[in-house]
């Protein structure tokens, strides 16, 4: 029997709300909103909070995002499964990219039957490998809500509850506009809540702070690939920005105008990067461009040239200042492990998806802007909002009747008597993890003096008083941050190796005997272990989910 929710009252307001639930989904991005629709097709009464507004808030929502799609061609979907296999350190397993590629396709070609209208090429034909991020996700939104689900925005998650058997039971949370609480019980949760970006003004980063890593944490669930979290996206240094794919076009020089040698190549970044630690850069987008060319790149991507046009700049004659902005893991490929086919963690009831899941299973460790990301966020919350409704309905009644509690802890309750602030929590994070030669170019030293350094603040925090409500969300969200950066660097220290983009100093090559997953997790204790990669099996041996 299908038991949607079919009123959408609640999505502005919300006030000292009680609810339940079959599933609950925490993020309202792509995977979110797949996550939600999927659950709402399979018969699950759906909730979805989100910190912003379901719809624009996040990384997808801001531009346009190029998808991983592939028609199921053998000879194509061999190019596209061998395309980065040595950029990511071999990691990734072809199991799960054959079911992320037959998933997206599906998926996409389900949008098109929806009715969502794809640019079209010279030719007038549907172009299925690129979306508009605010055309795609008003588009979702108002599926997912004609699907029955009840939005609740500006309405961020602070902690998950859990029964007596520890099974998550569903989470609670504060309107930000009101300072209202809203609780809500479920059968199962969906943590959709991207990645962290360290408030470091990427281009809608800026709500994605690893609140759900934390949340997730707290119930017991670990994570995977953590290392690989040091991404960092040119940007101009005016602007916010951080699409790179246009850099492909560009020259780079020194002040004086002199070309920096290397920087426009494959290990451009890492050069630029080098430069930025004494100097400025500059960037000029004036390589084999053709005005052909130039209407692409304005008709793809028109929010990469507003800032020039506001500053009277034009990038394709004009030298611009860049810098890099830290990306971190919406970028990198850690995030909260998953332990099977159907998107669930290690903590029954509790479920993972896009840039809050590691991604290693399709990118090893590494990923670009778009294409892999994209194709990840759409699959990875299809099956975990299928999943997490079959889990749900398998309760029966008694799944919003058990007795629940909240574990959240650090940033949220506190028993202190010292009021450490969350600027101060930020800044503090931040100055660990923001710097080049910190983060980019890893070395045994400086990992154990910021963990030092971080290990530290979580004692701090941890013995803080409790926040004001109106601290509340900024006090989780610093140490979110704190606990993503600990994470992150214990495992960077363990891998003592490059590999994908994480890079030590003092080991600069691959060693073939750490190809292996470093599993990571607690809180006051970090702990990391390596895991096995398991043997490849094709994903047409799988049984469909």
């Amino acid at each position: 029997m299908n038991r949607q929710i079919t009123s959408d009252a609640a999505s502005s307001h919300v006030s000292g709300l009680h609810l339940t639930a079959d599933v609950l989904v925490i993020g309202g991005g792509p995977s979110g909103a797949w996550a939600a629709w999927s659950a709402a097709s399979n018969g699950a009464k759906v909730i979805l909070v989100d910190k912003g507004y379901c719809g624009t808030s996040g990384a997808a929502a801001a531009s346009g995002n190029g998808v991983w799609y592939v028609a199921p061609d053998p000879e194509q979907r061999e190019a596209a499964m061998a395309s980065r296999e040595a950029m990511g350190g071999f990691l990734a397993q072809r199991s799960w990219i054959e079911r992320v590629l037959d998933r997206t396709y599906d998926n996409i070609n389900s949008l098109a039957d929806l009715g969502y209208s794809f640019q079209s090429d010279a030719e007038g034909k549907p172009i299925r490998r690129s979306l508009q991020g605010p055309d795609y996700m008003r588009f979702m939104r108002k599926q997912i809500r004609q699907a029955g689900v009840k939005i609740l925005d500006h309405s961020p998650a602070l902690e998950l509850l859990v029964d007596s058997d520890g099974a998550v039971a569903g989470a609670s949370g504060i309107n930000r506009n009101t300072q209202e609480p809203w609780t809500v019980r479920a059968g199962a949760v969906v943590i959709a809540t991207g990645g962290c970006a360290f408030l470091s003004k990427a281009l809608g980063c800026n709500v994605l702070t690893g609140d759900g890593y934390l949340m997730a944490a707290e119930a017991g669930a670990d994570f995977s690939g953590m290392e690989f979290s040091n991404a960092y996206a040119i940007s101009p240094g005016f602007s916010s920005v951080t699409k790179t794919r246009f850099y492909d076009w560009a020259s780079f020089t020194y002040e004086d105008g002199t070309v920096i040698e290397g920087a426009g190549s494959k290990r451009g970044r890492s050069v630029i990067a080098k430069t930025l630690l004494s100097q400025p850069v500059y960037a000029r987008l004036d390589q084999n461009m053709t005005e052909e060319t130039k209407a692409w790149m304005r008709g793809s991507q028109p929010n990469f040239f507003v800032a020039f046009d506001r500053a009277g700049i034009d990038p394709f004659t004009q030298r611009f200042p860049i810098t890099m902005r830290l990306e971190g893991t919406v970028r990198g490929t850690g995030g909260i492990r998953i332990t099977d086919r159907t998107c669930a963690t290690c903590v029954p009831g509790l479920y993972a998806s896009g840039d809050a899941a590691t991604r290693e299973l399709i990118c090893g460790g590494f990923t670009g802007g778009g294409s892999h990301n994209a194709a990840w966020a759409m699959s990875s919350g299809y099956w975990a909002g299928q999943s997490a409704a079959t889990f749900a309905q398998s309760l029966g009644e008694q799944a919003t009747q058990r007795r629940v509690q909240g574990v959240g802890a650090a940033g949220l309750r506190g028993e202190g008597a010292r009021s450490l602030t969350s600027q101060e929590t930020i800044a503090a994070t931040q100055a660990e993890v923001m710097p080049y030669d910190r983060n980019l170019f890893r070395s045994e030293s400086v990992l154990n003096e910021s963990l030092g350094r971080l290990n530290s603040l979580w004692q701090e925090i941890r013995n803080s008083a409790t926040p004001t409500a109106n601290d509340v969300i900024r006090s989780r969200e610093a140490a979110a941050m704190v606990a993503t950066a600990r994470w992150m660097y214990s495992s960077g220290l363990q891998r003592q190796e490059s590999r994908g983009m994480h890079k030590r100093l003092d080991y600069p090559d691959q060693d073939p005997n750490q190809k292996h997953y470093l599993i990571s997790g607690g809180l006051d204790q970090v702990w990391v272990k390596a895991e096995p990669i398991q043997p490849q099996v094709a994903a047409r041996e799988l049984v469909a989910l």
